[in-house]
């Protein structure tokens, strides 16, 4: 065996694979689009398995509470770009690969440059518009994507986008979800996530990428992985053979103007913002940093009473549901003087830590 090969002699010993079976994983080229709970597993074990070429795309810093299912950073790295910190740390794990950081935020207007350059797309990301943007551009450039998602205790997995024996493609997330309203779903942050489904479901989708590359398994392709981690079960539901879909062009991203805690704090002080709370009743009960209450599946009955004179911040736990309030608001007022507050109340609370 060639001395290159020797740390992949375990899984190079396993049935089915052998030392052209680790070239295919050589000469693979794999992005993780967010280098989170999901993201980080799924890229060290894609380091650690000899995935030639991958990439890392993530905008975000680490932040203290991520810690806890995060395990490529530390408290030292607070506030750190989660995507240079990954490349540093997978590189270091092994030298053998290339390890890109993609510090970005990935948007319409990017998405189809980032993802030319790889062969299949992990999708590690937190939020819905990503997650359809990731799928779009998987369709519209014939790559799998590689999807997960957790939420408390349960987790999901699926492969979209194979090629099919009659040169159809199996089922994508539109298949599954044609529409979502993320107003309506909590997402980690908010509602809590045990860390350890977190190591799974990133390690299954390793999993799902080696399979796809070696040619070894039956992939989770037109179906979805469900499992649960209080009890230990998964199941596996069946979407389709094929995709019932058509997707010709990416959905416009909408850009969320935010404030951050700093310039919340200078303009509360200079009397000079609207707040609003789009949290529920008992999240604002438990601690609030002032102004309306306006759950967010009331909205719609304030937007048509905007002072357009003020600038109105919208917040909540963690900048994603008041992020929502303001996209919708600027579908329907393109110029309104609205934002989200950046981060929301956790960032709020970490500066005063």
């Amino acid at each position: 065996m060639e001395f290159e090969f020797l740390r992949y002699s375990c899984q190079i010993a396993l049935p089915g694979f052998s030392e052209a079976t680790q070239r295919r994983l050589q000469n693979a080229r794999v992005l993780v689009a967010g280098a989170g709970g999901l993201g980080c597993p799924a890229a060290q074990y894609l380091a650690a398995a000899g995935i030639g070429t991958l990439g890392i795309a993530d905008f975000d810093v680490v932040s203290v509470s991520n810690l806890h299912r995060q395990p490529l950073f530390t408290p030292a790295d607070a506030g750190k770009k989660k995507s240079i910190l990954a490349r540093e740390r997978l590189q270091a794990q092994n030298p053998g690969i290339r390890v890109i950081a993609h510090d970005l935020r990935v948007t319409s207007y990017n998405v189809m440059e980032l993802v030319s350059g790889y062969d299949v797309i992990v999708d590690g990301t937190d939020n819905f518009d990503t997650r359809y943007l990731l799928n779009d551009a998987g369709v519209l450039t014939g790559k799998p994507v590689v999807y997960g998602a957790i939420y408390q205790f349960e987790g999901q997995v699926a492969v979209w986008n194979i090629k099919r024996e009659n040169g159809r493609l199996s089922p994508n997330y539109r298949d599954l979800f044609p529409e979502v309203d993320a107003t309506q779903i909590p997402n980690c942050a908010e509602g809590g996530v045990i860390p350890t489904l977190a190591g799974i479901i990133g390690c299954m989708q390793a999993n799902e990428v080696i399979k796809y590359i070696t040619k070894t398994g039956e992939l989770l392709a037109g179906k979805v992985l469900i499992f649960d981690a209080q009890t230990m079960q998964s199941r596996i539901i069946k979407i389709g053979e094929v995709t019932q879909t058509h997707i010709n062009r990416l959905k416009e991203t909408i850009h969320i103007p935010t404030v951050s805690v700093d310039e919340l704090k200078g303009q509360i002080a200079g009397n000079s913002v609207r707040l609003v709370d789009v949290r529920t009743v008992r999240e604002r009960d438990e601690f609030d940093i002032g102004g309306e209450h306006i759950p967010l599946d009331e909205l719609d009955g304030y937007i048509d009473g905007l002072d357009d004179t003020v600038n109105t911040v919208f917040y909540c736990g963690t900048g994603k549901r008041s992020g929502e309030a303001v996209k919708d608001i600027m579908k329907k007022y393109p110029g309104a003087r609205v934002f989200s507050l950046d981060g929301g109340l956790k960032a709020w609370m970490e500066q005063w830590d």
